[in-house]
Formats: structure tokens, sequence, C-alpha cells
């Protein structure tokens, strides 16, 4: 069974459409932000709630991009060490884009 929610008479109609607004794709952070610096609307308790509950989606959201984002690089380089572990294993002489020219200048090779 689900619960049933009983709808606040004192929730006006302004508060639910800064509610749902906290939560839209690409302005929902700023909607939400100013839901809870803006006077007239921090003190709205609906308002407030959504508004919170909307920034610690865009917190996780962040959060999980940056990993992502680092997964997919870290994969790229694992599968490049690879492909440089399979040359080396074959006597080639190996040569990184930057890096290799930084360590000849730094005289380390």
């Amino acid at each position: 069974m689900t619960e049933q929610t009983v709808i606040d008479p004192g929730i006006t109609q302004d508060d639910r459409l800064w509610a749902m607004l906290s939560y839209a794709p690409l302005i929902g952070f700023w909607v939400a932000l100013y839901g809870l610096l803006a006077e007239d609307k921090k003190t709205r308790p609906y308002i407030k709630t959504n508004a919170v509950q909307a920034m610690a989606i865009y917190v996780v959201i962040a959060v999980t991009s940056i990993v992502a984002v680092g997964l997919c690089i870290a994969s790229v380089i694992w599968i490049y060490q690879i492909m440089l572990m399979i040359k080396a294993n074959k006597g080639e002489e190996i040569t990184i884009p930057v890096i290799t020219d930084f360590c000849k200048k730094q005289n380390w090779i």
C-alpha cells in the first residue's frame, strides 16, 4: 500500500511553483539557491524543504559526474598502459606524447 499525502492548505501556488522549479534541469540549482537565500522564500517551509532536497540532489549529481569522468579517464589510461606493456614486451622503443619529451628535458632519460 502506498501512503497518501494530504496537501497542506497553507501551501500556496507560488510555493508549489518554486518547489517544482527547484528540481528543473539546467535552472533548478539557481532556483533552489535563490529559494534558500531570498528573504521572502526561505521563510516558506515548503519552498525551503524542496530547495534543500534539490540542492542535495545537485551535490550527488556533481560528485557522481566527477567520479564517472575520472573512471572514464582512468579506463582509457589503463588500456593505454596495456598497449605500452605489449610494445615493451616486443622490445619496441616507446615514446609517450608529452611525457617522453618532459623526461628527456629533465635529463632523466
